[in-house]
């Protein structure tokens, strides 16, 4: 059932492996193009921006130069004055002189026709009005744009304000802010240029009736371009081009990843069933000194896995598969044979010596390896109390069932001690409520002592709550003599660390326990 389960995890964590980067390409080239054809059509944008501004703004210094003349309004003067003032500005097709509501004279001379001037649709911020939609008599009912500054009017054609070069399929409108439009090109959708103007687009540049858009501002003018989604595809082609190779080999890599997470698991497990059958495991030994005389109590005992070429598993590499697996129970059943193997002579010698032996959590829940410890002690004259059990705070998840465990070990004699503690689950009430009889310091907590890390704080208040509990402490990982004084001086009874030893084959600890069976001189 497992291997079942890997294979269709790995087989969907591929599948989501290829279809996130090949998505994920095909998504950022879509966005790519889009935003190259934006900045294509916003250049575009600034350049008729630029025209009507400079048509604006010499219509505006044509009706200046027409307010300043000090001459009698529509005499002969006058009216040649503003006949060179239109000849010579090339925005402008007509400039008239307006009284009292009525068209008086233009540069083409008196006005005989009553021609009303209404209010301009809208005034600028340099107070010159304009009129969007104009029809005069003398452009022959074609439309014009005019404006207005105090007493004069000029002309303009609209096609002044889009007078820029653009693809026949690009659409664009040039208006004055929100107000009205000035002037299209290659006739784009009313309704459409209405609606971008008055900015109701979700975002610049989304589609738009199968468009693609974009709209820029600059000193009072607008202008939108407008051009069909189509016009995107030889830029998403190059797009694609250049990330969709990126995007396989990202899924390459994801895929190969997880082919070779797999195959390893699923060919560790296969091997674990194998080493198991074969007993290719056996114990180290970390030695567990008595920090106030250097005397070697006992030590903890650590599984080892080595291949038939000699080839060494690291336990927190195969540990965790055997866990998952369900292995580990015979895993330690193989711990305990090795321990007792090993270890026999030394335990019968020294009723003091004591190998802690690690516990999974289903053995602590289930109470299973007390049974089979009790069956592998039979006969041979190791005391249960020379057997100490430890397990991690995992194992004490379920409190009542780890409970009953430790209360049964407990009363046949065995120690029990909490492995790791402060990296796992367990809170200090259900420490409480568990008859623990020794607690071990986690070696990243003592990593910190005479340090100023965050945690440096937390080994004082473990040894504190341990002391509240009448638990003996063991701390682990001890590397210097600064950590084995600082533990000293605040009465941990026990250390394990490579400062002492590290851990060692069965023949060698035996050998170091020999060496430390008495208080170090002092």
């Amino acid at each position: 059932m497992r291997r079942k389960r890997i294979i269709i995890t790995s087989v969907l964590v591929a599948v989501i492996g290829v279809a996130v980067p090949l998505s994920l390409a095909f998504y950022l080239s879509s966005v790519r193009a889009v935003q190259g054809e934006q900045e294509r059509l916003r250049l575009l944008a600034s350049y008729a921006l630029e025209r009507a501004h400079r048509s604006i703004a010499s219509a505006g210094v044509a009706l200046r130069s027409a307010d300043a003349l000090d001459l009698a309004p529509c005499s002969e003067a006058h009216i040649q004055q503003l006949r060179r003032i239109t000849i010579t500005t090339r925005s402008i097709d007509d400039i008239g002189y307006v009284e009292n509501g009525l068209l008086k004279c233009t540069s083409t001379g008196m006005e005989d026709e009553r021609i009303a001037i209404t209010p301009a649709d809208f005034t600028m911020n340099n107070g010159m009005g304009i009129d969007f939609n104009l029809r005069p008599a003398v452009s022959g009912g074609k439309r014009m744009v005019g404006l207005t500054y105090r007493a004069y009017k000029v002309l303009i054609d609209p096609v002044r304000f889009s007078d820029v070069i653009i693809d026949s399929d690009i659409q664009m409108a040039v208006a004055i802010g929100k107000e009205g439009v000035l002037d299209t090109l290659h006739h784009p959708d009313p309704a459409l240029v209405q609606t971008l103007l008055a900015g109701q687009p979700a975002a610049d540049g989304a589609p738009q009736d199968g468009s693609i858009h974009a709209i820029l501002y600059r000193d009072g003018l607008t202008a939108v371009m407008i051009e069909p989604r189509s016009k995107l595809n030889d830029r998403l082609r190059r797009e694609q081009l250049l990330l969709l190779p990126l995007g396989l080999l990202m899924a390459a890599f994801i895929v190969g990843i997880v082919v070779w997470l797999s195959r390893r698991r699923l060919s560790l497990m296969g091997e674990l069933k194998i080493a198991i059958e074969r007993r290719e495991f056996f114990v180290h030994y970390q030695p567990i000194i008595a920090l106030d005389t250097g005397v070697c109590v006992g030590a903890e005992a650590l599984i080892r896995w080595r291949r038939p070429d000699g080839s060494m598993i690291r336990p927190d590499l195969f540990i965790p598969v055997a866990e998952e697996g369900g292995l580990i129970l015979p895993i330690t059943d193989q711990v305990i044979d090795c321990v007792i193997a090993d270890m026999r002579a030394a335990l019968l010698a020294d009723r003091a010596l004591h190998i802690a032996i690690n516990l999974c959590a289903s053995d602590i829940e289930t109470g299973r390896v007390l049974d089979v410890l009790e069956r592998s002690l039979a006969g041979t004259g190791i005391e249960a109390q020379q057997i100490w059990l430890e397990a991690t705070e995992r194992g004490f998840i379920n409190v009542e069932a780890a409970r009953a465990t430790i209360e049964k070990a407990r009363a046949r004699g065995h120690a029990v001690a909490i492995d790791d503690f402060g990296t796992g689950y367990s809170s200090l009430s259900s420490l409480q409520n568990l008859p623990l009889d020794a607690l071990k310091i986690d070696k990243s907590f003592v990593d910190t002592i005479g340090t100023d890390a965050a945690t440096s704080s937390v080994t004082p208040h473990i040894i504190a709550m341990a002391r509240t509990l009448n638990m003996l402490i063991v701390a682990e990982g001890i590397e210097t003599q600064q950590q084995a004084d600082y533990l000293l001086e605040r009465k941990v009874e026990f250390g394990q660390g490579w400062l002492f030893a590290k851990a060692l084959p069965a023949l060698e600890f035996l050998a170091f326990y020999e060496t430390r069976r008495l208080p170090l001189s002092t």
